[in-house]
C-alpha cells in the first residue's frame, strides 16, 4: 500500500511541477501571448467584418446585375448574355467586376456553355475549369461540357477522362450514365475496345433504368462482334 500512495504522489507532484512550469512561461511571456490572441481575434472578426460588409452587399449586387445577362441566355441571346447590352453587364463583365462572388463563379459556367455553343473550345474549357460548385446536377454538367470541348479538339483521351470525372460527380439516375455513354463513345473513338465495354457494361448493370441502359445492348453487341 505504502509503495502505491509513493506513485500516486510522485504523479501528484509531476502534474504540479508541469503546471508550474505553464505558470512561470504565461507570466514570462504575457505580452507575447496576449499580442497572439490578439491577432488572432482581429483575424476572426476581420473576416466576419469582410463577410458582413464587403462580400455580401457585392453579392446581392452582382446577382441584380446579372439578371438580365441570364435572361438573355434563357432566350437564346448568347452575344448579349456574355458582353452585356450596354445597360446591363454581361456574364464576362460580372466575372471581372465580381470576381469573388458566387455571381462571379456562376458566370463562368455561363460563359463557359456560350463559348462552347461559338465553337471556341478552349475559351469554354478555360471558364469551365473556373466554376467549382457543390449543386449536384450543375457539377457534372460542366464536368461533361469540358468534355465535349475535348472531343471537339480532337482530344478524344482528354474528353474521356473528363467524361468519367463527370460521371463520378454526384452520382445520380441521370447525369451519370449519360456521360458513361459519352465516355464508352469517346473510347470507341480512340479505339480502346475494352474500356469502351466495361463502361458499356457499367450503364447496363448499374443504371439498367436510365434511358442509355435501352440502347446500351446493342454497342456491347456490337463491339463484341468486331
Amino acid at each position: 500500500m505504502a509503495k502505491k500512495s509513493d506513485n500516486t504522489e510522485e504523479k501528484i507532484m509531476a502534474v504540479e511541477e508541469a503546471l508550474s512550469k505553464s505558470e512561470i512561461f504565461i507570466e514570462k511571456n504575457q505580452k507575447l501571448l496576449m499580442i497572439i490572441l490578439g491577432a488572432i481575434a482581429l483575424i476572426v472578426l476581420g473576416y466576419f467584418g469582410f463577410q458582413r460588409f464587403v462580400l455580401f452587399p457585392r453579392e446581392k449586387e452582382a446577382q441584380s446585375q446579372m439578371f438580365m445577362a441570364e435572361k438573355y441566355f434563357e432566350q437564346d441571346s448568347l452575344r448579349l448574355a456574355l458582353d452585356g447590352d450596354g445597360q446591363y453587364p454581361g456574364f464576362l463583365q460580372i466575372i471581372d467586376d465580381y470576381g469573388m462572388t458566387k455571381s462571379a463563379k456562376l458566370a463562368h459556367y455561363y460563359a463557359g456553355i456560350i463559348f462552347l455553343n461559338q465553337a471556341k473550345y478552349q475559351e469554354a474549357i478555360d471558364h469551365l475549369e473556373k466554376f467549382k460548385t457543390k449543386d449536384v446536377m450543375l457539377a457534372p454538367m460542366a464536368k461533361g461540357a469540358i468534355g465535349d470541348a475535348y472531343m471537339e479538339l480532337g482530344k478524344k483521351e482528354e474528353a474521356a477522362a473528363q467524361y468519367l470525372k463527370a460521371s463520378e460527380t454526384y452520382k445520380n439516375e441521370f447525369t451519370t450514365p449519360v456521360f458513361l455513354q459519352k465516355a464508352a463513345w469517346a473510347y470507341e473513338e480512340i479505339g480502346n475496345k475494352e474500356k469502351a465495354l466495361a463502361t458499356y457494361n457499367k450503364i447496363k448493370t448499374e443504371y439498367p433504368r436510365s434511358a442509355e441502359a435501352r440502347d446500351v445492348e446493342k454497342y456491347i453487341t456490337r463491339l463484341k462482334g468486331i
